[in-house]
């Protein structure tokens, strides 16, 4: 099982607009990225994102290339302050491959906890509009690759 972990793309600042929603060279990383994803093949399962509205639009355009007939489905413990051991726990319990859409420093914790048990261990950085892939092999968690948009 593999959890593709994505942090949003670049939005626009608060003074712009208070949703912050992607700005468009933010909308034209991830489309990059979904392409980028397509091209190795990649087809998720399952997608969750959280209420934000960077989140939500970096999830559709994602989704929109590596699996157009799956909805993506809002979870509040995805907020950048929500609970890690839910969506962890989720993690755990599934066998589909799942996308997951969120913020720091809650990602940066859940690749902790998956991998080491413990979130306080944080051991990879994000960047905006970046994909840690983790996968599940008999029980446990490994980093299978990173990619972020500068390298594409």
């Amino acid at each position: 099982m593999k959890a593709y972990l994505v942090q949003h793309g670049k939005p626009l600042s608060k003074e712009e607009n208070p949703e912050r929603p992607l700005s468009s060279e933010g909308k034209a990383e991830v489309e990059k990225m979904g392409k980028f994803l397509k091209k190795l093949g990649i087809e998720v399962e399952e997608l969750y994102h959280s209420g934000k509205t960077r989140a939500r639009e970096t999830a559709e355009i994602l989704i929109s290339e590596v699996n157009p007939k799956v909805k993506p489905q809002q979870r509040e413990s995805l907020a950048p302050l929500g609970d890690v051991n839910d969506i962890a726990g989720f993690l755990n319990s599934t066998t589909r491959d799942t996308m997951v859409v969120g913020h720091l420093p809650h990602l940066a914790k859940l690749v902790s906890v998956l991998v080491t048990g413990n979130e306080s261990t944080l051991f990879i950085r994000f960047k905006q509009g970046g994909v840690v892939c983790v996968e599940k092999e008999d029980g446990n968690w490994a980093v299978a690759w990173a990619v972020v948009p500068e390298i594409l």
